[in-house]
């Protein structure tokens, strides 16, 4: 349990020195921060709008580390290691992903309460916006790291990565969406189950890919 909790330390250690952290904050930020001079002054716009675009820009986020998640531990043979010393690669996508979500997942849920601001959004979207985002963040978290473990060494691992992240994330996006409309419906449920299933199968894609690029 306490190597487990290290390696999850670790991972939270690498973003926040290596800017996996820093740097999906501040793009999210520059989303919410542009998006009002390209619409205009138009509140009742923006108050329409503005949750879908800190959606887009949330799942657009999630591109940003991934090429650090794998690559640099495959590299340093630190992969080959953990599966010498009886690591399964599900336990190390595991350690992986919950780092993820401490180093990604809760600084950009945090940084919503200012994007929304930037852009207008009205107060009472927000707390749907942050339970939407709250249950789809950790999903995105996973889907990070399999795509990354998928991609790992390839030319253009971060084009391939959104080519591959995108689609996987539309009935996200759809269903974040859905919970900010006027008649949101069985959206909020409908978001909750399918964030839950993502989350609860990364692990075992993740740790698939993981072994795959060993052979």
């Amino acid at each position: 349990m306490k190597a487990f909790a290290a390696l999850v330390a670790r991972e939270v250690r690498l973003a926040w020195t290596g800017g996996g952290l820093w740097l999906p904050v501040i793009f999210y930020l520059a989303v919410a921060t542009l998006f009002p001079f390209v619409t205009g002054p138009d509140k009742a716009l923006l108050a329409r709008t503005g949750g879908g675009i800190l959606w887009i820009a949330a799942l657009l986020a999630t591109l940003l580390p991934i090429e650090r998640l794998i690559l640099p531990d495959r590299q340093a043979g630190i992969l080959d290691q953990l599966a010498l010393r009886g690591w399964s690669d599900e336990l190390v996508a595991t350690a992986k992903i919950i780092g993820q979500i401490f180093a990604f997942a809760l600084p950009l849920l945090l940084a919503t309460v200012v994007g929304s601001a930037l852009i207008g959004l009205p107060e009472a979207q927000l707390g749907t916006l942050m339970l939407g985002l709250a249950l789809a963040l950790p999903a995105l978290s996973g889907l990070s790291v399999t795509i990354a473990a998928l991609t790992a060494g390839l030319s253009g691992a971060s084009a391939l990565g959104g080519l591959l992240l995108v689609p996987i994330t539309i009935p996200l996006l759809i269903c974040g969406a859905g919970t900010l409309s006027e008649n949101p419906g069985n959206a909020m449920q409908l978001l909750a189950a399918t964030a839950l299933a993502i989350t609860a199968l990364s692990p075992f894609a993740a740790g698939a890919a993981l072994r795959a690029g060993r052979t």
